[in-house]
């Protein structure tokens, strides 16, 4: 049941959540937070589909399986590529699936290389700034889109 799924995809070193920068990203792993979005997701009555790359190119396929496989939303942190992917730019617009962007810190109070958003010029809403809860407030954004 693809339409009761909502993905949350991962870019580049997002795997190391845990151990990285700690400072800026928090102590959470990928797989904490994992496992506190799947019992969200179960109580929304969603399913979630969590991956992680450190290859630009399984997100735009990621992307592009969300579509055809028609699940409800995609959850997006896309680490840098954020900053440099007209490729997931583009991948975003050409999908009918709602895209949230997330990311732990804000991006806006960082490097100034870190204020444009080419994942956030295609994106249907965002979450910033709230570490780890930013990927729960987006689960409930995704949920009731």
């Amino acid at each position: 049941m693809a339409e009761k799924t909502i993905y949350v995809l991962n870019g580049p070193n997002l795997n190391m959540l845990g151990t990285r920068q700690p400072e800026i990203y928090g102590t959470d792993t990928l797989d904490d937070i994992a496992e506190r979005l799947t019992v969200q997701g179960a109580a929304l009555g969603f399913a979630i589909d969590l991956r992680q790359s450190n290859h630009e190119g399984h997100l735009v396929d990621w992307l592009h399986e969300a579509h055809f496989e028609g699940v409800h939303a995609v959850l997006l942190n896309a680490g840098a590529y954020t900053h440099t992917s007209i490729a997931l730019h583009d991948a975003i617009k050409s999908i009918t699936v709602p895209v949230i962007e997330v990311h732990l810190s804000d991006p806006e109070t960082r490097e100034p290389f870190r204020h444009v958003s080419y994942v956030g010029m295609a994106a249907t809403d965002c979450v910033k700034g709230l570490g780890a809860d930013s990927y729960r407030v987006a689960l409930e954004k995704a949920a009731a889109l």
